[in-house]
């Protein structure tokens, strides 16, 4: 369920705008075409309660989490 993992996400991050900015910014940059957003989502989501996205910053949080996920889809 979704409110899992925003309550696994909110282990790294205690501030729910925060995270609700963050997952946002992170969603509208991994999202691809013909994909469901909501998986989309899920997917920053969980990432989230994996690594903290707080290691570097508002703006290069989104690019580690970008180049996380490319990796990932380039290796399946």
């Amino acid at each position: 369920m979704r409110s899992d993992l925003i309550y696994g996400a909110l282990t790294h991050i205690s501030n729910r705008y925060q995270l609700c900015q963050l997952a946002s910014k992170a969603t509208r940059k991994l999202h691809k075409p013909n994909t469901r957003l909501q998986d989309t989502t899920n997917e920053v989501l969980v990432r989230f309660h994996e690594a903290s996205p707080m290691g570097m910053g508002m703006n290069g949080d989104v690019k580690v989490v970008s180049e996380q996920v490319s990796q990932q889809r380039r290796a399946a």
